[in-house]
């Protein structure tokens, strides 16, 4: 009979590496004792070991967001370039971290990394944290010796494309903002207020103007059949959430539409073109091939009109096409783009004009990010003001018309 293997366990131990300096972490194990007999074979002089506790119900710390990533890669960056070595540099990056589950990634990474493993390595084996743009730039780092400059573009770039989702984001949730307030006034009065119009108006023995009579039966059906009407929004949010998950066909159509949307789809296309020419900036100058760049593009592009578009642009560059002529050929890139892709090409800046007209684009989002949010606060007060008024002017009619009588 097959002996049973031990169940594998996490310890969390403290010691002091080859030079002295005290460290800790967290390894996989089945007892203390192997434990320890593989730190030796690290040359970890071990201190202190036990087996890592976890009490159920109790959050691990929270979900990790691509601002957490961008923050740590900043600090890597910061503290490579001060020369402290890779691995003092986790271990003083996780002591400065506060969130649980971005603590035990780190610890994770850093494990694999002094068990000899690349950093390119140890952050592909997290995808859902480090996409193959950012482990590509690192193994152009490691390889070429200048790691600690390539984490310092690759910062930038996370924090400027954070910026510009929370720009986007900004823009696409104040016009959800003004129907949800909207809704809920309105529902507010017609469940609350209208009601008790209506029993008054049931004493007059007079007929009922028309558009108090629609407002009557509106809050009635919406006393009715409001857990319904919720209910059936609800399902059909999931059933749609459902399908643009699993239907491509759905995603590609839903993208098409955004951008055709009055005053959001402008400020959705010139994201894309900021994010299409600070992609390339990025790994075009971190010395990745033009061609081999386009392909990290595609697959940042985050709307399937300009990735289409960027995957003929390959087709097209590989062929020996110039860049300039590939974007304007595609029809969907400005002509200003196009014109600073031009003088880059020519005076062989092009990493440095792909940076300007990302920057300018990010700007261009910014203030017209900031000209909606002006524009939208008197729509909320005219939208809430005609809602309102409509109610109060639908509940006072009746009055006003007794009053024209006596």
């Amino acid at each position: 009979m097959a002996k049973k293997s031990a169940k594998s366990s996490t310890f969390i131990w403290e010691g002091k590496d080859k030079s002295g300096r005290k460290t800790k972490g967290e390894v996989e194990g089945t007892s203390i004792a192997l434990v320890k007999a593989e730190l030796r074979k690290q040359n970890i002089s071990v201190t202190k070991v036990r087996k890592k506790s976890f009490s159920f119900g109790k959050s691990k710390g929270g979900k990790i967001k691509p601002l957490d990533i961008a923050l740590f890669t900043r600090q890597l960056a910061t503290m490579m370039k001060a020369g402290v070595p890779l691995l003092n540099a986790f271990d003083i990056t996780t002591d400065g971290i506060e969130k649980p589950a971005m603590k035990e990634l780190l610890l994770k990474v850093k494990n694999e990394v002094a068990g000899g493993t690349t950093l390119a390595e140890a952050l592909r084996a997290h995808p859902q944290y480090f996409d193959d743009l950012y482990c590509n730039l690192v193994a152009s780092g490691e390889q070429s010796g200048a790691l600690e400059t390539l984490l310092d573009r690759i910062a930038t770039y996370k924090e400027k494309s954070e910026a510009l989702k929370a720009k986007i984001k900004k823009a696409m949730n104040y016009p959800v903002a003004v129907v949800c307030v909207a809704f809920i006034v309105t529902g507010i009065l017609l469940v609350k207020v209208v009601p008790q119009f209506e029993e008054v108006f049931q004493g007059f023995g007079a007929e009922l103007p028309a558009f108090t009579q629609v407002v009557i039966q509106i809050s009635n059906f919406v006393q009715q059949w409001w857990l319904a009407a919720i209910i059936g929004l609800a399902a059909i949010g999931f059933m749609i959430k459902k399908l643009m998950q699993r239907s491509k066909a759905a995603r590609d159509k839903k993208d098409r539409l955004v951008l055709k949307l009055p005053v959001i789809g402008p400020i959705l296309e010139k994201s894309a073109v900021a994010r299409f020419a600070r992609t390339l900036s990025t790994t075009f100058a971190a010395g990745v091939p033009l061609v081999d760049a386009l392909d990290s593009v595609a697959g940042a592009a985050g709307n399937v009109i300009f990735a289409d578009a960027t995957n003929r642009i390959k087709e097209d560059v590989s062929t020996g096409q110039q860049l300039q002529f590939a974007m304007k050929s595609s029809g969907i890139f400005p002509a200003m783009a196009i014109q600073m892709v031009s003088i880059g090409e020519e005076s062989g800046s092009l990493d440095e004009m792909l940076d300007k007209v990302a920057t300018f684009y990010e700007d261009e989002v910014d203030n017209a990010v900031d000209g909606l949010t002006s524009l939208m606060e008197p729509l909320i007060m005219s939208v809430l003001g005609v809602l309102v008024g409509g109610l109060i002017v639908a509940m006072y009619l009746p009055i006003f018309q007794m009053g024209s009588v006596v």
